[in-house]
């Protein structure tokens, strides 16, 4: 069916329609505002929460229509409850990421386009292997293990695209191929550090055609097929 068109006979309504796209009006229902906080429950076990489903789905809808992170969209709901003059405070964003797992949001997440810039870097990871017992028993021991975290994150978002975690003998320049072919998206262009201007960095971005942002290596020389 071919979209209708219609004619505009009144340009001041549609000029002033298309005005009001642009305005910011919140609301809150009464029974909102009574299920924001959660009702103790005396028959189950463990800590009751202080935030109901209500309020973590409200935080995530509104984080993802206007694009915030969790920590941003904390201050802006808290903001909207200071310009209503409402005794509700927004849940801790790190209790909004704990429990987005067990609440159903009901939006299309946007479809994953081009990374337009890829920030890469490592670092390490000091591990502690020992178990309470052995600890007791023997006491800490001096010699730690530490591992090796290579991130790739989208400068855009933030968010991290890929991660792997190697030995720490494994170098920046190893890591970066296989690094790379897990984002198994577009990449416009890639940012790191003078440890990845290697003939098997450039020969990766190369394939996966992405321009790079690599500063020279000290004491770095021309390469003759380059």
């Amino acid at each position: 069916m071919a979209k209708q068109k219609f004619k505009i006979t009144h340009w001041a309504t549609y000029n002033k329609a298309l005005i009001h796209r642009g305005s910011l009006t919140f609301w809150l229902d009464e029974s909102a505002i009574q299920a924001w906080y959660d009702k103790p429950h005396t028959s189950s076990r463990g800590r009751p929460q202080r935030y109901s489903e209500l309020a973590i789905s409200t935080v995530l809808m509104l984080k993802h229509v206007f694009c915030l992170t969790l920590r941003a969209a904390q201050g802006f709901i808290d903001s909207i409850f200071t310009l209503m003059k409402l005794p509700l405070r927004c849940p801790d964003y790190s209790c909004v990421s704990w429990r987005a797992k067990s609440v159903n949001i009901p939006f299309k997440t946007p479809t994953r386009g081009e990374i337009a810039h890829l920030v890469i870097d490592s670092t390490g990871l000091k591990v502690f292997g020992e178990g309470e017992w052995k600890v007791k028993k023997h006491g800490q021991e001096k010699r730690r293990v530490w591992r090796k975290l290579h991130l790739a994150v989208d400068a855009g978002t933030h968010e991290v695209i890929c991660a792997d975690l190697s030995l720490n003998n494994v170098t920046d320049a190893e890591a970066f191929p296989g690094l790379i072919r897990q984002t198994r998206r577009k990449v416009k262009v890639a940012s790191a550090d003078g440890a990845y201007d290697t003939k098997l960095c450039h020969d990766e971005r190369r394939r996966k055609k992405i321009r790079a942002l690599i500063p020279a290596r000290t004491r770095a020389g021309y390469w003759p097929a380059e």
